[in-house]
């Protein structure tokens, strides 16, 4: 489905003025030309296309975005976000690289941390072997527009045989101004053999006397070697007028483990993209979501989990918790490849509606071209169950208690699968302020939470 020129037309201009000014080598500036003319034969998308059928792109489509502009801050205008201390933390202002705001830990020897535009220039010959060779714009319009306007994000390597205890932590703030703003960060993250890491990426919203929306437009390329173990964090809570299209591309080698989370709580339009592809035999993926709708918000989960390789298990479990009028999507396909014998997928997408408003739609779906394979999906929507309610109010607890109480074991369901000590702790705090009751149970989890709902859920 091709869209107006009216919608595509100010992309060309923009990027014509970005490349003006580029001085990034031939091979980046012929990918950025190959992304532009894919999203020149595509546009945006729309409800017809059947991996965007229900989400309405027309509020991004029909903005005047322009690039962000340039913005210094002090370190103390981020305190608000600092909920936990990471040692190693990558600031990016508006899609760009803020050093003065970063702080590295000692990381082990051959680990390199930073700006992309930076490892482009500085360590162009290794940032080019992975760079663009898994994302696939040529099917996802947004992954194009991403790769046409390629100018900053952040660049993660993790040599072989090296484990890197602390959370690598990647922040990336909007700050709002006069004119809708789009930024479009690119990251790039490669484990090598036998090496294992934590990756963090939180987009939040910064008011800086503007009110025009922000669009981030940002993609991710994960490559995990032979025997890697990596966890990536996806946490999106920006303004509530902004829109967030994140898009991560996950390369699994030989008997690799990953794992990935997503955490979403804010945003007018978000859609979350996650694309795993078990490359090679014995790999294992854990995809692992929580979102949470209020007021007019739509979040848009769209699962993609290809198993190439024979002998590999994908598990994914999603959860909805929509208040208000929100609007969730969860749409989960695996596809099991002619060659990927003995698979084992499950996919598990459960949902609680608050408001009689409120709007869920679930599409879980199976392509399976393999014969000796295990594979099941499961999807259901509820409300907060009477009998919960009751059993918690007849130990004590007034009704909005006991709803609270009820939430947070549901969202513990996701929390507790995450590995990461820290960063779970963190998560735990922003889903504690995003639940009702809040100032009753601020900083307290319940250590029998998730005990309590299976007793009465």
């Amino acid at each position: 489905m091709i869209a107006t020129n009216a919608a595509t037309e100010k992309y060309f201009e923009m990027f014509e003025q970005l490349e003006k000014h580029s001085s990034q080598p031939a091979w980046l500036h012929a990918l950025r030309r190959e992304g532009l003319s894919r999203f020149a034969e595509t546009g945006f998308p729309t409800t017809h296309d059947e991996d965007w059928r229900f989400t309405n792109t027309a509020p991004i489509a029909n903005a005047a975005f322009e690039f962000a502009p340039r913005v210094h801050i002090k370190p103390a205008d981020l305190d608000i976000f600092r909920t936990a201390d990471f040692g190693c933390q990558l600031t990016f202002i508006n899609g760009r690289f803020a050093p003065g705001l970063s702080r590295l830990a000692a990381l082990p020897k051959g680990v390199k941390a930073g700006s992309l535009a930076e490892a482009v220039s500085s360590d162009g010959q290794n940032v080019e072997k992975y760079f663009g060779k898994f994302l696939n714009y040529q099917r996802d319009a947004f992954a194009a527009l991403n790769t046409a306007f390629i100018e900053d994000g952040a660049f993660v390597y993790i040599p072989r045989n090296t484990v890197v205890e602390t959370p690598v932590y990647v922040l990336y703030v909007s700050i709002a101004g006069d004119k809708p703003a789009l930024e479009n960060p690119r990251n790039l993250i490669v484990v090598e053999e036998n090496s294992q890491a934590t990756i963090v990426e939180d987009y939040v919203s910064l008011e800086n006397g503007g009110s025009a929306p922000s669009f981030s437009n940002t993609a991710t390329e994960l490559v995990a070697a032979e025997n890697a173990v990596v966890s990536h964090y996806m946490i999106v809570r920006p303004a509530e007028n902004a829109f967030n299209v994140s898009t991560l591309r996950i390369e699994q080698g030989r008997s690799t483990n990953t794992a990935t989370h997503s955490l979403l709580l804010s945003g007018a339009l978000v859609r979350n993209n996650v694309h795993p592809v078990l490359a090679g035999e014995g790999a294992e993926c854990l995809i692992n979501g929580l979102f949470m709708a209020n007021g007019r918000q739509h979040m848009d989960n769209y699962m993609l989990v290809e198993h190439a390789s024979p002998h590999c298990n994908s598990r994914q479990f999603y959860n909805g918790v929509l208040n208000g009028q929100g609007h969730g999507v969860f749409h989960g396909r695996i596809i099991v490849h002619k060659d990927a014998q003995k698979t084992d997928a499950k996919q598990t997408n459960r949902n609680l509606l608050l408001s009689d408003d409120a709007q869920i739609d679930t599409k879980p779906q199976l392509e399976i071209y393999a014969d000796d394979v295990k594979c099941t999906h499961g999807a259901t929507i509820g409300q907060v169950e009477e009998n919960a309610l009751f059993y918690l109010r007849s130990r004590g607890l007034d009704e909005a208690s006991a709803k609270h109480l009820l939430l947070l074991a549901f969202a513990n369901e996701c929390l507790d699968r995450m590995n990461s000590e820290q960063v779970r702790n963190h998560l735990e705090r922003l889903v504690t302020e995003w639940l009702p009751e809040t100032a009753r149970y601020a900083g307290d989890r319940p250590a029998n939470a998730e005990r309590n709902w299976e007793e009465v859920g």
